[in-house]
């Protein structure tokens, strides 16, 4: 960047902020219009190619406080009102024609000292201001060049993220699954960790596309889709489900034979009287994640059967009636009326 485009260029009007922006404000506008301008896109948009160039050095300067101050006093003498003066005693200088001559003739190479003055009492040395860049001043080769002023451009910038989606049954998406992905034309191997859930997104640092000048590469972010299992559901690390059991055993008790995820089972205790909808926990039986392993939680459905004849249905009638005097509802009443 020349140092003669400090004066010509409002770094503020580009990023669309105002010259009193806080430095979050300024990130964050380069951020909404980086988003926007990107390459990645607007594939063969050259005009936006340009514009995001032109954000990109804009933030650069305004977000490095150092810069900032030097370019908000090149932006102050080149405001309407500056007088300029070489030296101590030197005759006011006609503008910027004659700061220019300093700069590039034999003014400033001579020892003169050129002073800018706000008219507000402040003064300060442009030498003094321009050296600071990096070039020495006027002695130090003028703008641009190597060293020069304003020869700091644009940091690097981090390269595109890649997109990729992918569908996991819900065994591999709890146990963790490798995947080969083809994104962008090209074939990669990727981990998927244990506990993904549907919808869930996966973000791969460094597996993205390649900066166009050095800075870090972008991120490979995954769409994870996971059927839902018919048995199975996940809650953190836990699984859940769902056993039915007869009505003798929710009432006297019973060791049940429940499934788990890798395909076994596990014996239950379902203590007697055991209510419909009561979740018991099976210790460890969960999926096992950076964050630990978790539990099997088994809610209990009373299984009622659709017939029941002989002599079933004659230990069902005695069983009502041994329990005429019981009434389930009673504590439903009384809630009812509160």
């Amino acid at each position: 960047m020349a140092g003669q485009d400090w004066f010509e260029k409002d770094f503020y009007k580009t990023l669309g902020v105002p010259k009193n922006a806080d430095e979050q404000a300024i990130k964050k506008a380069y951020r909404k219009l980086a988003r926007t301008l990107h390459p990645d896109a607007n594939p063969g948009d050259a005009a936006a190619e340009e514009r995001f160039k032109e954000v990109s050095e804009a933030y650069s300067v305004l977000s490095d406080s150092e810069q900032r101050k030097q370019y908000d006093s090149v932006q102050a003498m080149a405001a309407g009102g500056a007088r300029f003066s070489a030296g101590p005693g030197g005759a006011a200088g006609g503008g910027f024609d004659d700061m220019f001559s300093a700069m590039f003739g034999g003014g400033g190479r001579g020892g003169t000292r050129v002073r800018y003055s706000t008219g507000s009492g402040g003064e300060f040395n442009l030498e003094d201001i321009l050296g600071s860049f990096g070039g020495g001043g006027f002695n130090g080769g003028g703008f641009g060049g190597s060293g020069g002023f304003g020869a700091r451009g644009p940091g690097p910038l981090a390269g595109g993220d890649l997109r990729a989606s992918v569908t996991l049954p819900f065994r591999e998406a709890a146990a963790g699954s490798t995947q080969v992905l083809t994104v962008d034309g090209q074939s990669m191997t990727v981990r998927i960790p244990a506990g993904v859930r549907n919808g869930q997104k996966i973000k791969l640092a460094g597996r993205g596309q390649p900066s166009p000048n050095g800075g870090p590469p972008g991120d490979l972010i995954i769409t994870v889709t996971v059927p839902v299992h018919p048995v199975f559901s996940l809650e953190g690390n836990n699984l859940r489900l769902t056993v039915p059991v007869t009505f003798a055993e929710a009432a006297l008790g019973a060791r049940v034979e429940v499934p788990t995820l890798d395909g076994a089972t596990v014996a239950l205790k379902v203590p007697g009287g055991t209510p419909a909808g009561r979740t018991l926990r099976v210790k460890g039986k969960g999926i096992t994640t950076a964050k630990g392993t978790g539990d099997l939680l088994v809610t209990i459905a009373v299984a009622v059967p659709q017939k029941v004849s002989g002599k079933a249905k004659e230990a069902l009638e005695e069983l009502r009636e041994a329990t005429r005097d019981q009434d389930p509802r009673s504590e439903l009443r009384r809630q009812a009326l509160q």
